[in-house]
């Protein structure tokens, strides 16, 4: 990693080690302190990655650590502020943020390529099948090995053994990445507006998913016309005919937007992992 800490949003972030203090008015405004760091994960391939740390002392093993994938075409950074009538359910990403720095657990938002303007690349031929090697996969063995510093990486004292993911859409597909491509490393997923990780312009299931597929809680709008709900169930059966453990959350009249419900659901999931 390069940098420390050279973002600081709109909290008061102030590099390596930033305490996480999150706010929620009673207007209705979210704000979470946080900072960032440029990860150079090889040629053309740095990333601006923001991230909170939990209040306190951390325990003797490290802060648990959830991932966050963000959609495309929106910069991560946006996931620690929210308020009332924000587009795709922005105040409630906010709102799920502060609730896993509340619960113990570091917050990472790695950028996309381009910081927000694409997309990530494992629903996007050829990396979708041809992962290894690709620059998202160059980004997540850079922050793999930051979280696994044993004299602490640029994020400061995590604990590699404690990882979660999550993610909305295009980073929803993201989430399921994790299980597809780094087998053993995350503890539970929590995918939300997604589907499977190969999915593109048709989503279709390969013939057997990974053997050791973490726990996976599914959050998605019924009314979801970008990534409508049948690409969710095709995945979530196919797991629960395998016998993964997974979970599923429904909005009753949401779209393509982050769930109110998932503010407790996936801390709640997470923490029960």
């Amino acid at each position: 990693g390069e940098g420390e800490g050279e973002g600081e949003g709109e909290g008061e972030g102030e590099g390596e080690g930033v305490a996480a203090r999150c706010t929620d008015s009673v207007d209705g405004v979210v704000d979470c302190d946080y900072a960032t760091v440029v990860i150079d994960a090889g040629f053309l391939n740095s990333r601006d990655v923001h991230y909170a740390i939990p209040a306190g002392t951390p325990p003797a093993a490290g802060w648990p650590t959830v991932i966050f994938f963000q959609g495309s075409l929106f910069s991560a950074e946006l996931s620690f502020h929210g308020e009332t009538g924000d587009a795709f359910g922005q105040q409630h990403l906010a709102r799920t943020v502060k609730a896993l720095l509340d619960a113990g657990f570091a917050v990472l938002a790695p950028e996309v390529l381009g910081e927000g303007v694409t997309a990530w690349q494992t629903n996007v031929p050829p990396a979708s099948f041809l992962w290894e090697g690709s620059s998202d996969d160059s980004l997540m063995l850079a922050l793999f090995a930051e979280i696994d510093d044993e004299d602490d990486g640029v994020f400061g004292h995590l604990d590699g053994d404690r990882l979660y993911a999550t993610g909305i859409s295009s980073g929803g597909f993201m989430t399921s990445r994790m299980a597809l491509s780094y087998p053993g490393r995350f503890n539970a997923l929590a995918i939300h507006s997604g589907g499977f990780a190969q999915c593109s312009a048709v989503c279709l299931l390969p013939s057997t998913l990974p053997d050791d597929h973490p726990p996976t809680l599914f959050a998605h709008g019924s009314a979801d016309v970008i990534v409508t709900p049948g690409v969710m169930q095709m995945y979530r059966d196919a797991l629960r005919d395998d016998d993964v453990e997974v979970s599923t959350v429904l909005g009753a009249t949401e779209g393509h937007e982050w769930l109110a419900a998932a503010v407790t659901t996936i801390p709640a999931w997470f923490t029960s992992h």
